[in-house]
């Protein structure tokens, strides 16, 4: 994750990084050399907070449709020097996605520049899942002599290829290119990376690296220890308490608690969270100790720990250290909020226009209280919800806030809803499908629009066809 370089949310530029369905209405008002523009700044610049899991790739591919946009700057992107110099997927990972999807729709240009970056730029790898996905066979079978070509001939070059074929997202086209009748160029080198691939997972398997079974308490915590001294730094607390759970009794109570008391890091960290999953009377009084430990890693295991705890006793020690100003603090209005009761609502409250005012509209903590606000009916938070909403740069984090909205504002369905079904997220447009108010000609326009594309998702669709009759044409 990063921090991208974010317009003002009244900005066109800005509205179209964050994927609001404001910034494609706007867009398609503006001069067309304007939006272009500020559509082309966010397809070169990926302006997502957390590109691995915000969707923006048919949000701008349907702009680049309703734009007739070409594809000179994205081939330029492309194919510049720097693809030689920086081949982080990141750099030109949403470019490629959004071809896929213009591919989707047809645009035999994004196709083409697709199967040429698969040739010739440096991260192939994701512009031929996306080919396989969107080509034909004819197409990926021309491709496959130069993508194997990438990998000489020899031990070192065999490595790399079965390495490419064990963790292709998409199988498609290597198993086009193994067939002896389709591509007997490629086939026997691609049908001994397979082979290969397989043998090297066999191996792991028969060579486990982690706790024996017969193995003590203490040679778990030892071994959680010593990943922090490898390099690079194995983290290994999580694993180790799973493992703790398998060979830990009774009689190992107080050791643990010693561990979790003054242990060194990893194995403190280990014995937090173990202590914490089995409710133990002594874990809240630990966690709060740890929290305020000035190693990094035992202070994180402990808020950590006490997120994960779903006992009453939890709760209540959340409403005693809800005013905290650190993250135990804020931990504990995460759990208030998802899991407290209606009388908890004025302390979620509190601390959502807290965090907003101290830390922002992307503060972490408002992944819990912003659906907690919903789900606890808090309908005065509805202009705090609504800043949130406009502000945002992470995508999720606006769909969480319009659920919250949802239940809480009695002006969605003519306000921020109608606006959703041009959003970025899936779940977000799906939301809006189920609210937006159809006294809104824009409404039912776009309603129809998202039933009849192919691209659309399942749910969004099934979403919309439940607003019209069964004897209206949708």
């Amino acid at each position: 994750m990063f921090d991208p370089d974010i317009a003002p949310s009244g900005t066109l530029l800005g509205l179209l990084q964050r994927g609001r369905g404001d910034g494609t209405l706007h867009a398609l008002a503006a001069p067309r050399a304007e939006a272009l523009a500020a559509l082309h700044h966010c397809l070169l610049r990926d302006p997502r907070r957390d590109w691995q899991v915000e969707n923006r790739s048919l949000y701008y591919a349907r702009l680049c449709l309703d734009l007739d946009a070409g594809l000179g700057e994205l081939e330029r992107h492309l194919f510049c020097a720097d693809d030689l110099l920086d081949t982080a997927e990141e750099r030109t990972g949403l470019a490629l996605a959004v071809l896929g999807h213009l591919a989707s729709y047809g645009r035999e240009d994004a196709l083409l520049l697709l199967r040429r970056y698969a040739i010739s730029g440096a991260n192939w790898a994701w512009a031929l899942d996306e080919l396989a996905l969107r080509d034909d066979d004819a197409g990926l079978l021309a491709l496959g002599e130069s993508i194997v070509a990438r990998f000489p001939a020899g031990p070192e070059g065999d490595r790399e290829l079965a390495a490419a074929v064990r963790d292709a997202f998409e199988p498609r086209p290597w198993r086009l290119w193994a067939d002896e009748t389709q591509s007997p160029a490629t086939a026997p080198r691609v049908r001994a990376a397979q082979e290969q691939g397989s043998f090297d997972r066999w191996q792991r398997q028969l060579r486990p690296s982690g706790p024996r079974p017969g193995w003590s308490v203490r040679e778990v915590l030892d071994w959680a220890q010593e990943g922090l001294a490898l390099h690079p730094v194995q983290l290994r607390h999580v694993p180790a308490t799973r493992c703790l759970n398998a060979v830990a009794g009774p009689e190992d109570r107080l050791e643990i608690i010693q561990a979790a008391a003054s242990g060194p890091e990893a194995a403190r960290a280990t014995a937090l969270r173990y202590l914490a999953e089995h409710d133990d009377p002594q874990a809240l009084d630990l966690i709060e100790a740890a929290a305020a430990d000035a190693g990094a890693l035992v202070a994180e295991a402990a808020v950590t720990a006490f997120e994960r705890m779903r006992g009453t006793a939890a709760l209540e020690r959340a409403r005693a250290w809800i005013h905290r100003t650190d993250a135990l603090g804020g931990a504990a209005a995460g759990m208030l909020a998802s899991r407290g009761a209606p009388y908890d609502a004025a302390l979620v409250l509190g601390a959502l226009r807290r965090t907003v005012r101290a830390e922002g509209p992307d503060a972490p903590v408002l992944w819990d209280l912003v659906p907690g606000a919903g789900r606890l009916g808090i309908t005065c938070a509805a202009p705090v919800l609504r800043h949130i909403y406009r502000e945002t740069s992470s995508s999720h984090l606006r769909g969480r806030t319009a659920r919250a909205l949802a239940a809480t504002d009695p002006s969605f369905a003519t306000g921020f809803a109608v606006e959703c079904l041009w959003d970025c997220e899936e779940t977000t447009r799906e939301l809006a499908a189920h609210h937006a108010t159809t006294a809104d000609a824009r409404v039912v326009e776009q309603l129809r629009r998202l039933a009849a594309d192919p691209a659309e998702e399942d749910d969004v669709q099934t979403a919309v066809r439940s607003r019209f009759g069964p004897e209206t044409a949708v």
